[in-house]
């Protein structure tokens, strides 16, 4: 690591240089604690007492360090730091890259060399996915499943954990998974967004090898992993980076600026240092772990000061991010950058150099929110309400979007997604149906959050499982298997996710059925083409008119409706052909039938237009009637 570069913000490799590194002649230990009086590194290799080992000083350069020769792989530490106030005080390493279970709090030394990755075929033709399908399932890493053997926690290592996910996500026709934070955590409840350690995976679910070996076993199935990554705030706990030199060293020395909502510090972006440590946490996981993407959370608390837009933008978390998302960039081209952003702040997407933030894609809470609003709606008053669902469009390609359905939307009483449904039991399951059809066959890229796609009732608790158990009731095992359905045909046709970002792929067919509350809308890929139709009336309609303007057959691929999900309708899956007669600006028209609160997804299938018939050469007296025959014969 350059140390200037340090200084001034624009390292990605600190964690080369601090922490606690093998040597031949022992531990070497680094830490960056400008403000200190003395430090002593201390642990079970000298009895936790630091007298003989004091960490030196270089000149003035805030950088302590010392070689510990009976330092060991797999023992635990700390530093102790006398500050300039005379408390002395013990603390977690920044730069650790193991930790011990919580409560306890010492860090481990750990040997990242240990593991060598055999996912070089994944690697090598890895991609940001623009044009590709990403389907990702978010997953909390101590809940998604219990482990009954361990009576305390149920936590599965890592490993374990994998092999008991990968199958699961390939039947369920998911590209890629998304943990929640996996950086060391003291609280359980906090779900890892208060974190403690930036360079150290949660020893909750094991070591870092560990963890390494799992991405290994997703990419050699040919699954992709994110993990959440949290550079706005930590945690406060004493032992950790909340003053860690007895000064303001990581936060904002000014208490406004300083506490976040949560009553975690807020770094500062202003310190090169901070910058450094943050964008080197980045790279770290994607470095040494092989991540393929990382979800930066809480980006609208670093845009604007507190996440408040009306106290300004915060110049230097904007110049952190484009700096950090940058240089990820240029390190790791084929990994993605994703964007937690409430906000409506412009580009970004875009990238750095032509004045973005630099990130590759961005959730969009706008359509999740009005989405969700609009489902809970009567269906009759939805009419009041019906440019709601259409709104999304209108903005659409100003970024590249990702829909979420993620775990903030299934905890601390917003009710699961399915409960949000409007009306009963079996009216739930209906229009959740309806709801995933429309969001798997809007553009964009998709997450959805562990156990939406079982249909869960009960919103998340991080203590339990999945409520494995409702896939023994049939409306449940519908639900699933239409989810399963739904996510495969979203992997494996194009007009789904090529050319997403591209305005010429998608486009409304009626958009203004108001009364009705019907909409319909075709997604495109070269001559692949889909026509997705939406009911969210409680009526079914019969004799739906829409037009078109190709001469086309529509082959019904899938619909929540059909018995095998569940639903009610059990009309043949009749091949629909344009009818050739003109309809309002159309050329073409088809007639379908519509049940209540349902979507039908059709393939096109495109016909040669129709020859014109020339007419005979007949006396005058029968001409008119040939021609009124022909008319029909065609018209037919």
């Amino acid at each position: 690591m350059n140390l200037h570069e340090f200084y001034i913000g624009k390292a990605f490799d600190a964690y080369e240089y601090f922490g606690a590194h093998l040597t031949k002649n022992g531990v070497l230990f680094r830490v960056y604690a400008p403000n200190a009086e003395k430090i002593e590194v201390i642990g079970e290799f000298n009895d936790w007492d630091g007298t003989e080992d004091e960490m030196i000083q270089d000149a003035q350069s805030g950088v302590f360090e010392c070689v510990q020769k009976d330092a060991k792989p797999g023992m635990m530490y700390k530093y102790r730091i006398y500050q300039p106030d005379g408390i002395v005080m013990d603390r977690f390493d920044p730069y650790s890259f193991g930790s011990q279970v919580r409560p306890d709090t010492a860090s481990v030394i750990v040997d990242l060399e240990d593991y060598h990755f055999s996912d070089e075929a994944w690697m090598k033709k890895r991609s940001k996915n623009y044009d590709l399908p990403v389907n990702i399932y978010e997953v909390h890493a101590g809940s998604w499943r219990k482990n009954e053997a361990d009576e305390e926690n149920g936590w599965y290592h890592y490993q374990e954990l994998g092999k008991q996910l990968i199958p699961y996500v390939k039947e369920m026709g998911y590209t890629h998974v998304e943990f929640l934070p996996l950086t060391e955590h003291p609280a359980d409840c906090s779900w890892g967004y208060q974190a403690s350690g930036y360079f150290c995976p949660t020893s909750r679910y094991g070591t870092a090898k560990e963890l390494m070996e799992m991405v290994d076993l997703f990419h050699k199935e040919g699954i992709g992993v994110i993990m959440d990554f949290v550079p706005v705030h930590f945690i406060a706990d004493t032992y950790a980076l909340n003053k860690f030199d007895g000064t303001a060293l990581y936060e904002y020395a000014d208490a406004d600026k300083g506490y976040s909502e949560w009553g975690t510090c807020n770094f500062n972006y202003y310190r090169g240092e901070v910058r450094s440590f943050l964008q080197s946490s980045a790279n770290f996981w994607m470095e040494k772990f092989h991540f393929d993407g990382i979800r930066m959370d809480a980006i609208s608390n670093a845009i604007y000061w507190q996440g408040d837009s009306s106290k300004g933008i915060n110049e230097g978390a904007l110049d952190f991010i484009k700096c950090m998302n940058s240089g990820l960039q240029k390190l790791h081209p084929s990994v993605m950058l994703i964007a937690e952003d409430s906000t409506n702040f412009p580009k970004v997407t875009a990238p750095v150099e032509y004045d973005g933030l630099g990130f590759d894609y961005k959730w969009d809470m706008g359509w999740m929110n009005d989405t969700l609003d609009y489902f809970r709606i009567h269906p009759y008053d939805r009419k009041f309400h019906y440019h709601k669902l259409s709104f999304s469009m209108m903005y659409f390609y100003n970024e590249h979007y990702l829909l979420p359905f993620s775990h903030d939307e299934v905890v601390h009483g917003k009710a699961t997604i399915l409960q949000k449904m409007w009306g009963e039991y079996d009216l739930k399951f209906q229009q959740a149906k309806t709801l995933y059809t429309y969001m798997y066959t809007h553009p964009g890229k998709k997450l959805n959050f562990m156990g939406n796609e079982i249909g869960q009732f009960r919103e998340w608790d991080e203590e339990k499982e999945c409520d494995w158990m409702l896939l023994d009731y049939p409306k449940h095992q519908d639900f699933h298997r239409f989810m399963k359905d739904l996510n495969h045909l979203y992997i494996s046709e194009p007009a789904f996710f090529n050319g997403d970002y591209n305005s010429a792929n998608f486009r409304w067919i009626e958009v203004e059925a108001v009364e009705e509350r019907v909409y319909i809308y075709e997604r495109m890929c070269g001559e692949n083409h889909f026509i997705v139709v939406l009911n969210m009336s409680d009526a079914q309609y019969n004799d739906f008119e829409f037009g078109y303007d190709h001469y086309a057959v529509l082959h019904e691929v899938l619909s929540g409706e059909r018995k095998e999900y569940g639903g009610y309708f059990e009309g043949p899956k009749e091949d629909i052909v344009a009818k050739t007669t003109g309809y309002k600006w159309w050329k073409r028209k088809f007639k379908i039938t519509i049940p209540a609160l349902a979507a039908i997804i059709y393939k096109v299938e495109f016909l040669p237009e129709p020859k014109e018939i020339p007419l005979p050469m007949l006396d005058e007296a029968s001409i008119d009637i040939d021609r009124k025959r022909l008319r029909a014969e065609h018209e037919n």
